[in-house]
């Protein structure tokens, strides 16, 4: 057996900055007795929870017709190709789907199935003295070129993917690195892979597989692949991209060994989300995700078609022409046809407007009665982030009273419930219901309460007046201002003096700072039902970075490696919902100063009057408000609707908020991202792989030798030591069982560290052209791609005989 790639020199261990998240629909996002963890359950439980009903409009292949063109909507161009680049984004995943090898696909339930176009079999042969990983790959699988997939593609993606060689630009590389070589078996076809150290998940590796004339250079990784690819192999290949039109074009491939695809071509058009309503009424489109007023719109198209009600009886009904009355009409007439020739010409051109506005909905209302709308729950949820950096919700206590204020189940029902679809708060951070790994967690912080939740402000010391009480040893009036101003000054000039001192001082503090994080960490915890009276910890203050408090972007410094991977996780984040790719309209606000008025410096609260401020929570002289960003888009309506009901939840515990809406373009970079925020919501995509794709995003920020602070993609600023290890003890066992145990056992301890409160399963809403087969909402599963197609017309009946 010859060895092919052998690295030299020694093997790295996994380093927690090199982690990130599958960009194909990936990542979702206890020390302590497993007794008091309420959620951790058995597999044989989780296996009980059924997933949300897929709605593609399943169809034997048989009844598909052979031929036609899919128009599917996507938000933007891809920006690249390359699936492991950080600007990758779902075009370019939708891409690789259709033309690149998945060894693995997901099926309804989340769970990773072997893809036999591409692999006979592929198993581990060996777990001593190493994790040894057998590939067969099916004989016929060859790229579009002709040369066969085989163990040189394998070789060259584990290179570029390793993080050994820092001339690719890599966004991810989570489980190559812990390769330690491949070999070939007795031929190309055979590949031997050997791990360094055990890896659970290594059925997410070399999906997509790219060949190795894009993965075998720097050159061909970094800027080859980001406008074309030199070898396919998928049931299609990609055939154009035109920038002018913005269409993306995959032809059927002529080459292609498994059940051919049944569509002649795929057609990928740029619409704007705010734009596919009118694309579907045009008729442009035959697939789109939508949001509820498009389908709402369709909805009320098919209700008429049934009732037998065309588009222009529609319009009259509840269109534009459904506020003319008979009166207004007879006024309208005589006005237009009177003896004051201004106001008649006036009152002429608004009733032919009138008119074309009639005609236009008519028509439309016609063409969206050939649409259906199929509907699922997406494989991503929406989740409140709590910023325990600074500010009130370092302690974690008040954390805790904010997710406990909350009523997670009247959140889901106002999103989901007038769309038919289950109402269920996700109970897990790490999975979704009907994955293998999921269970309801959730006890383990508990449940809305709204004594408890004031119970536990008190606790924290935030109490009725507070905001009128000065802290002991204050000075009155004016004398204490010009002290701070003198303090501040001198601050100053220290500083500018001497940098290199005030370095070493800030590089001294964070060390002091990292040894309380730590003990804060895992002793400060809460669990619901582990806590004795009187033994509840405040979290320490955390480390602050080099732009100090106020700034809040003091945290992402993180190396290249580290800042493309995070790069690459915002965007997908930001897809979900801000309709990113083709960013959503941007509103009124200045992307780096939100809506006029609405800022004020971090940790400032908003002016409370004397007597407001006699009944608000406070502490110290200051009010108990917490600043929670929204994004002030069109594409944002459902966040921000959720954001008013946690204003009010959070309003009866005696908790106040200063909601800030920012634009789109900023909300993510400028506040999530840089921890410019105390509240957010935002989404994360679910994964098949948690104790490697979640990691990341709930891993303990560590400081870094200038002062930063390192925070991977938890956003949240919020983790502890034991959550890392049981995510690196479920990434190493090779027993699926255990690994299962592990993830939920972390997912219990993130519930009770209350950084990030999962509130509702996304809703996945698609439009489809109602002949269209075998695509719509897939949930959790990956599309067969050539499967889809249009149906086949039913037989015409002949003439029924008598007898």
């Amino acid at each position: 057996m010859s060895q092919i790639g052998a690295p030299r020199g020694r093997t790295c261990s996994r380093s927690p900055r090199s982690r990130t998240l599958r960009s194909v629909a990936t990542l979702t996002s206890a020390a302590l007795a497993v007794t008091v963890l309420a959620g951790c359950s058995s597999g044989d439980e989780a296996d009980e929870t059924p997933a949300a009903a897929q709605d593609y409009a399943p169809a034997a292949r048989d009844r598909v017709a052979d031929g036609g063109t899919l128009r599917w909507a996507v938000d933007a161009l891809p920006t690249t190709l390359n699936s492991f680049q950080a600007d990758a984004d779902g075009t370019t995943s939708r891409i690789a789907g259709a033309v690149l090898p998945s060894l693995y696909t997901l099926d309804g339930r989340g769970r990773p199935q072997l893809n036999p176009d591409y692999l006979e079999t592929a198993q581990v042969v060996e777990t001593e003295p190493k994790q040894v990983v057998l590939y067969k790959l099916n004989q016929q699988a060859v790229w579009s070129d002709g040369r066969e997939i085989g163990a040189p593609d394998f070789v060259a993606q584990w290179r570029a993917l390793s993080g050994r060689d820092t001339a690719y630009w890599t966004a991810r590389n989570s489980g190559y690195e812990r390769i330690e070589k491949i070999e070939r078996g007795k031929n190309d076809l055979e590949v031997r892979v050997t791990f360094a150290k055990p890896y659970a998940d290594w059925q997410s590796l070399f999906t997509p597989l790219y060949p190795k004339q894009v993965m075998g250079s720097p050159n061909a990784f970094n800027d080859g692949a980001r406008t074309t690819l030199k070898a396919t192999a998928g049931p299609f290949l990609l055939k154009t991209v035109d920038r002018k039109s913005g269409d993306v074009t995959l032809a059927r491939n002529p080459r292609w060994w498994g059940q051919p695809a049944k569509l002649d071509s795929v057609v990928l058009k740029v619409v704007p989300r705010a734009g596919r309503a009118d694309a579907l009424a045009a008729g442009t489109l035959d697939l789109a995700e939508i949001d509820r007023s498009a389908a709402d719109r369709i909805t009320l198209a098919l209700r008429d078609a049934r009732a037998g009600r065309n588009g222009a009886e529609a319009a009259l009904a509840h269109g534009p022409g459904a506020a003319v009355t008979p009166s207004k009409a007879l006024k309208s007439w005589a006005l237009a046809h009177g003896s004051d020739d201004e106001k008649a010409a006036e009152v002429q051109a608004a009733r032919k407007k009138n008119q074309e506005a009639i005609t236009r909905y008519a028509s439309a209302q016609d063409t969206l009665a050939k649409y259906v709308v199929r509907k699922s729950l997406e494989p991503a949820y929406t989740q409140l982030s709590l910023n325990g950096e600074s500010g009130p919700l370092a302690d974690e206590r008040v954390r805790r009273a904010v997710a406990r204020a909350i009523n997670r189940q009247e959140l889901a029902e106002s999103v989901l419930k007038p769309l038919g679809l289950p109402a269920l708060p996700p109970g897990s951070h790490l999975a979704l219901a009907g994955q293998a790994a999921y269970a309801d967690s959730s006890d383990a912080l508990g449940g809305q309460d709204t004594k408890e939740a004031q119970a536990l402000l008190a606790d924290a010391g935030w109490v009725p007046g507070g905001a009128l009480r000065k802290p002991a040893g204050t000075k009155a009036g004016s004398e204490a201002e010009q002290e701070a101003e003198k303090k501040k000054e001198g601050e100053k000039k220290t500083t500018e003096k001497t940098p290199e001192k005030a370095t070493e001082k800030k590089a001294e503090g964070s060390t002091d700072a990292k040894k309380a994080s730590d003990t804060a960490s895992d002793e400060g915890l809460y669990i619901v039902g582990d806590d004795k009276p009187g033994d509840r910890r405040a979290v320490p203050a955390p480390v602050i970075g080099a732009n100090g408090p106020e700034s809040g972007t003091d945290v992402l410094t993180p190396g290249s490696a580290a800042a493309r991977q995070s790069a690459a996780l915002l965007a997908r984040a930001e897809a979900l919902d801000t309709g990113a790719g083709g960013r959503a309209a941007q509103s009124a606000a200045k992307p780096d100063q939100g809506m006029a008025g609405a800022y004020a410096p971090r940790g400032t609260a908003a002016p409370v009057t004397a007597p407001e401020a006699g009944k608000s929570l406070g502490k110290d002289g200051k009010a108990l408000s917490l600043r929670f960003v929204l994004p002030s888009g069109p594409g944002s309506e459902s966040l921000r609707a959720v954001g008013d009901k946690i204003v009010r939840m959070l309003d009866a515990v005696g908790i106040r908020t200063e909601v800030t809406k920012v634009s789109d373009d900023s909300f993510f970079k400028d506040h999530v991202a840089s921890g410019d925020y105390d509240l957010a919501l935002y989404s994360w995509p679910a994964s098949a792989f948690p104790a490697t794709d979640a990691r990341p995003i709930f891993a303990k920020p560590e400081p870094a030798s200038d002062g930063s602070l390192l925070v991977e993609q938890n956003y949240s600023r919020v983790g502890t030591d034991r959550i890392d290890q049981l995510f690196d003890q479920a990434a190493g066992t090779l027993d699926e069982e255990e690994a299962r145990e592990l993830v939920r056992q972390a997912d219990a301890r993130i519930w009770a560290a209350a950084g990030s409160i999962p509130l509702y399963q996304r809703p996945q809403l698609v439009a489809a052209r109602a002949d269209l087969v075998n695509a719509g909402a897939w949930g959790l599963a990956a599309p067969r791609y050539q499967d889809i197609g249009f149906k086949k017309p039913e037989p015409a009946k002949g003439p029924e005989r008598t007898p």
